[in-house]
């Protein structure tokens, strides 16, 4: 029998059968299609994060310990790949004599590297110029001869060829000819304080470093190591192979696990500096925020995808219990029935699934170039599984749980009543939906007002959490604006029947009272389709706008840390002056704005101080209403104008002095005559929290003018270049070439990779593909399907309003009028809920953005898109259930 009812719902109820599965096979998709993308997002962090690191770990060995056990028993690792043994002393100073002129500076760092070093780890040095006997230096190591790095060549106007005096403390000065300049990409992990705690601040990497072959250095520090063997540091650096979990948070544990072990089998002879450690410690903060990203935008799609295929199957309600009425007046005990519903079920559910599971792989096929998208087999079943348990679980809600309740409640004569009593729900009268919302409000102000954060990952422990409450306040928003807009469209199609009347009588004629009666007693079911149609909308617009906010402040992140679109920076100790600009101004370039960089002392205080001219410096670079407090960012801008010793300083700087506007600020800058520092007022005018190259933590920023004619020195720290947006890339080779190692020429796109967190390193433009993709597609079904089903199973009503003598004109004014209510309202709920969600989810989630955003950016031209797929949808339904009322009434009951 139950074979035969399928057969027969197949043949009959296919539009339905058809709808429902859509439905499920929605849902199913995007579980499928987000999951498998979060679990690929964290493997390709892992990834990103070993690949970022030149070596993983700096092993410090302690005095008293052996270098050759240490190494021995690193090597003995298995997860080692390659150790090298690296020596390190500090020298008094560096000097270089050319054309009869000397050039000298302060102390730095030698390093003695092994020749096979720069072979094992070749991200740790890149060579710029030079290096002889080495073809080039491409494979050589550090025996190719001495080098020096970018910065130290150009403080000692040095090249290859040129001899470099090296200075040791103990010992007479060496002569070295220089082989060639170096670049030192991760010169803050290689100079780390090793074993130095977590939250301590990092020291900034030496100004010199010479590199020189291990044979060299130990003949130089010979002295040294007889009278102070202390002042000789030996590392062991350290490159794994040691397979590694996918997930960050996981790889994290056991890097970090691997490091203190390894530390115990020296016992206490070495102390790891655990670099891999650091770059999947940012990583999992990361990875976290992508599974809190899934949370917030993925689920509320699959919940909108199960309440479409819920509504699907409910539009069929009356149909469905008559058919039952019927199997049970004809002696088919519950149970039977019961498992006939079952079987309906389990046939949408395996259908949808299936589709589902395949859409699924097409996406990732689509938007990432893999059916699985990159995961692993395992874990594409798995999700796959968890899917299709899903569709199967939403199957059964919607057409098994409601045949279930019927035969439990109803009797055979009610299960038959066409008329039934409309009674608002219980929730509606006790006021639900505003408790809600009244709640939630509640909720978001006290997340806002406390700067929580979202997610807290603390450095060095590998414990890490989510605040999970901040849920609670989206959750009630959805959850009460639903309601408040199911209140609303029931209130108004129950006591607005004059109005909607009037508007129905263009459409209708004189079957206005007649279509506002009809949509007043058809409220409940236009009611949860407008609800239904309202969150859908509301989703596409929250998510639409939550991911173009994402990227509108990736790209400010990108320009706040380079600077602009191009930035020549100058070494520090040189003395260019902005007249420089000129030999910047190649093709492609719009404008070059010099931007001074110097240190000053607040009291005991040493902060960087930009000097800038106010009047151009916004057009080479963006500056936000957010980088500042107490005014615009064009009215501090002024203010340093009009005010030449004015001063923008840190909130931390304001705190601490207790400042207040107007306050003098005696600063200590270096004088370029005298080489001292002297005092220079200046006067309070306003607070700096973002500024372009700036660091994050306390700076100044003064007039330009002002800050050379009290110094003595108009010298340059880097010129910002503005591109107009367009070929920052190509400009910045040119450039390079041109300028050699005089300068460090940075782009956009370059720090676009670098100072991007890995998660948005991940591939979001694949992710925001399948959200968007999804929304526009939920919201068309939600107007179009459900309308189009709901109007089907009135077309008894139709058959019997056109034998009762209305027109065809008429019974299409109907229908339309019906649907344009169902527009209006559910546009109206979409797009003020929408606007509060999305304005809850940028502030719920301010730790994704960096610099937090001023305004949210809204893509309007997805949201028109959106807005017409679903007036399309809405429109087609329509018309088709006006073309098929027109057939003849007679033919049309007796299908019925």
């Amino acid at each position: 029998m139950i074979a035969a009812w399928i057969r027969g719902l197949l043949l009959h109820r296919t539009g339905r059968l058809a709808a429902t599965a859509a439905g499920i096979a929605l849902a199913v998709t995007l579980v499928a299609a987000l999951g498998s993308f979060l679990t690929a997002s964290k493997s390709t962090m892992t990834a990103r994060a070993v690949r970022s690191v030149a070596v993983d770990w700096q092993a410090e060995v302690q005095p008293g310990a052996d270098p050759g056990t240490v190494l021995a028993a690193i090597r003995a690792d298995p997860g080692v790949r390659a150790a090298e043994t690296v020596h390190l002393v500090r020298s008094t100073g560096l000097q270089t004599t050319a054309a009869g002129s000397s050039q000298r500076t302060g102390p730095g760092v030698v390093l003695g590297l092994p020749d096979d070093y720069r072979r094992t780890f070749p991200g740790a040095i890149r060579l710029l110029v030079g290096g002889a006997g080495s073809g080039a230096g491409t494979d050589a190591g550090a025996g190719a001869g001495v080098l020096l790095a970018q910065q130290t060549a150009a403080n000692l106007h040095a090249a290859p060829g040129d001899t470099v005096t090296v200075q040791l403390p103990g010992s007479s000065a060496a002569d070295l000819p220089v082989a060639g300049i170096v670049d030192l990409p991760q010169a803050d992990s290689l100079f780390q304080k090793v074993g130095a705690p977590p939250q301590s601040q990092p020291p900034a990497p030496p100004d010199n470093v010479v590199l020189v072959p291990q044979a060299l250095f130990t003949r130089l520090t010979a002295p040294i190591t007889a009278s102070d063997p202390v002042a000789v540091t030996t590392q062991v650096h350290i490159a794994r192979d040691a397979p590694l979990p996918a997930d960050p948070a996981a790889a994290y544990t056991a890097v970090t696990a691997a490091a203190r072990n390894l530390e115990a089998r020296t016992s206490g002879g070495a102390i790891v500096g655990d670099n891999l450690g650091a770059a999947l410690d940012a990583a999992r903060k990361d990875a976290l925020y992508a599974q809190v990203l899934f949370l917030f935008l993925g689920v509320p799609g699959s919940v909108l995808a199960a309440l479409l295929t819920v509504a699907v199957a409910g539009a069929g309600a009356d149909r469905r219990r008559r058919e039952q009425a019927l199997l049970r007046t004809r002696g088919l005990p519950p149970r039977r029935v019961a498992a006939l519903a079952a079987a309906e079920a389990g046939v949408v559910g395996v259908t949808g699934g299936l589709l589902g599971v395949g859409i699924a792989a097409l996406t990732g096929l689509a938007a990432f170039g893999s059916a699985s998208f990159g995961v692993s087999t395992a874990s594409a079943v798995a999700w796959s599984a968890v899917s299709l348990t899903l569709g199967m679980a939403v199957a059964g809600a919607a057409i098994v749980l409601p045949a279930l309740r019927d035969l439990r409640s109803s009797t055979v004569t009610q299960a038959r009543r066409e008329v039934r009593r409309d009674r608002a729900p219980r929730w509606m009268r006790y006021g639900l939906d505003l408790v809600l919302l009244a709640v939630c409000l509640l909720v978001f102000k006290a997340a806002a007002s406390n700067q929580y954060a979202l997610v807290l990952a603390p450095e060095g422990v590998p414990s890490i959490s989510v605040s999970y409450w901040a849920f609670l306040g989206p959750a009630l928003l959805w959850l009460g604006g639903a309601l408040l807009l199911w209140r609303l469209t029931h209130l108004a199609l129950a006591h607005g029947r004059p109005v909607l009347a009037r508007l129905a009588r263009p459409l209708t004629g004189t079957l206005a009272t007649t279509a506002a009666a009809s949509m007043s007693r058809r409220r409940r079911p236009l009611a949860h389709a407008a609800v239904l149609l309202g969150l859908a909308l509301a989703f596409a617009v929250s998510t639409s706008v939550f991911n173009a906010t994402y990227r509108q402040q990736a790209e400010v992140d990108a320009r706040l840390t380079n600077g602009a679109d191009i930035t020549v920076t100058q070494p520090p100790g040189t003395s260019t002056g902005p007249g420089a600009a000129s030999a910047l101004r190649v093709a492609g370039i719009r404008h070059v704005e010099p931007l001074q960089h110097r240190f000053a002392y607040v009291g005991a205080d040493l902060q960087d101080l930009y000097g800038v001219r106010p009047a151009s410096i916004a057009s080479a670079t963006s500056l936000q209403d957010a980088y500042f407090a107490g005014g615009s960012a064009r009215a501090l801008l002024h203010r340093l104008a009009a005010r030449p010793d004015a001063l923008l300083v840190s909130e931390e700087t304001v705190k601490d002095f207790r400042l207040a506007p107007g306050d003098t600020i005696n600063l200590r800058l270096r004088d370029s005559t005298t080489h001292g520092l002297r005092t220079v007022p200046f006067h309070y005018a306003g607070i700096v929290k973002e500024f372009p190259t700036a660091p994050k933590d306390s700076f100044l920023v003064a007039n330009a003018d002002y800050v050379a004619r009290t110094t003595g020195s108009d010298a340059i720290g880097a010129f910002l270049l503005d591109t107009g947006g367009a070929h920052q890339h190509g400009i910045a080779t040119a450039l390079r070439h041109r300028l050699g190692t005089s300068a460090t020429v940075t782009d956009i796109t370059q720090t676009r990779s670098t100072v991007g967190s890995s998660l948005t390193a991940v591939d979001l433009a694949g992710l925001t593909r399948i959200e968007l993709g999804f929304a526009v597609l939920l919201a068309a079904a939600s107007g179009g399907i459900v309308l189009a089903l709901g109007l089907a199973e009135r077309r008894r009503t139709f058959a019997i309003t056109t034998v009762l003598g209305a027109t065809r004109r008429q019974l299409r004014g109907l229908i339309l009028s019906e649907a344009a209510a169902l527009t209006a309202a559910g546009f109206a709920g979409g797009a003020v809920l929408g606007w509060a969600l999305s304005q809850m989810l940028v502030k719920v989630l301010t730790g994704v953005f960096d610099p937090p955003p001023a305004a949210a950016a809204v893509p309007w031209t997805y949201l028109t898109i959106t807005a017409a797929a679903t007036v399309t949808a809405l429109v087609a339904a329509a018309l088709n259930a006006a073309r098929r009322s027109a057939r003849p009434p007679v033919e049309e009951l007796r299908e019925l």
